[in-house]
């Protein structure tokens, strides 16, 4: 056997400094948070309370560590292309380990919905219940709340869903090309899906802006704007985050890294498109046409 002969399918990693990278630069980025969130001042005091000294943080903390996070998960991705395409490491079995991780990844954030879902029904369901008289007195005991007025679940919303139902199509379209080997087809449909992120994500900025703006719903705007905004705006991240994916996806077919019998990466982004799309039918369905109460509308 030759020195450095690999007689098995799995891949051992080499040492990485990017977990330590990234765990660093997400206390970072937390911190900032949390500072920010108490109005971007860090204050210390003496034992006796008298004096002390107060450091202007601003949003520095949290831009440092989203730096450092983001740079984070450039390096680390790339080392797992390089893997990948250079080292020829992703045998059949790591590509199996692959899918199981990925599988995995998205029922976590299956959970994350779950929450602003339950924490959406409980509200809605229960916004009279006679034991909660501080929800009663928020909320006036009717959904939506007194003085909120609701987006019209027919105008941008509708669209919204035409558009992602549209892109699950055009990820379809190239995920076959790709097993047939067409690369033109594959790269035209991921160009379509990216173009049709972009739209969505688009029209979801300008709906909040137009919210925002009309003054009457808002992020602050009691237990409704929490849920909303939460729901839907965690949703429009993931947007974001599933384009950025297609997009280095559609370099990355363009340089012809992927292949009919090795192509994790892209159906890794191809999966975690359908999870978008499934997750927006079900905001759609429960929080702009179900949740749509009252007469007033955007």
């Amino acid at each position: 056997m030759a020195h450095g002969e690999v007689k098995h399918d799995y891949h051992l990693v080499e040492p990485s400094p990017w977990p330590l990278i990234g765990s660093i630069g997400a206390f970072i980025m937390a911190v900032g948070a949390v500072v920010e969130f108490h109005g971007g001042k860090v204050t210390f005091s003496l034992v006796d309370g008298s004096g002390g000294l107060a450091l202007s943080l601003g949003p520095w903390a949290l831009i440092t560590g989203l730096v450092i996070v983001l740079f984070t998960m450039f390096g680390w991705w790339l080392d797992v292309v390089r893997e990948a395409e250079v080292k020829n490491d992703h045998t059949p079995i790591v590509q199996l380990g692959l899918r199981y991780g990925m599988i995995l990844f998205i029922a976590s954030e299956v959970m994350f919905f779950v929450a602003w879902f339950w924490a959406y029904f409980d509200a809605h369901l229960f916004v009279d219940q006679a034991n909660m008289v501080g929800r009663i007195e928020a909320t006036g005991g009717i959904w939506p709340p007194k003085g909120i007025e609701t987006f019209n679940p027919w105008d941008i919303p509708f669209l919204n869903t035409l558009i992602l139902l549209l892109s699950g199509t055009t990820v379809t379209w190239a995920h076959h090309a790709l097993l047939n080997g067409n690369r033109r087809g594959l790269v035209q449909g991921l160009g379509l899906t990216i173009v049709l992120g972009l739209i969505f994500s688009s029209l979801q900025a300008y709906e909040y802006h137009h919210a925002y703006t009309a003054e009457n719903l808002k992020l602050t705007s009691g237990i409704y704007g929490s849920t909303f905004f939460m729901a839907t705006g965690f949703h429009g991240f993931h947007v974001i985050v599933g384009t950025i994916f297609l997009t280095v996806c559609f370099f990355r077919a363009l340089k012809g890294h992927f292949k009919p019998d090795q192509h994790f990466g892209f159906e890794a982004a191809a999966w975690y498109w359908h999870f978008v799309d499934v997750v927006w039918l079900f905001l759609f369905a429960a929080i702009y046409v179900w949740g749509a109460g009252g007469p007033a509308h955007h």
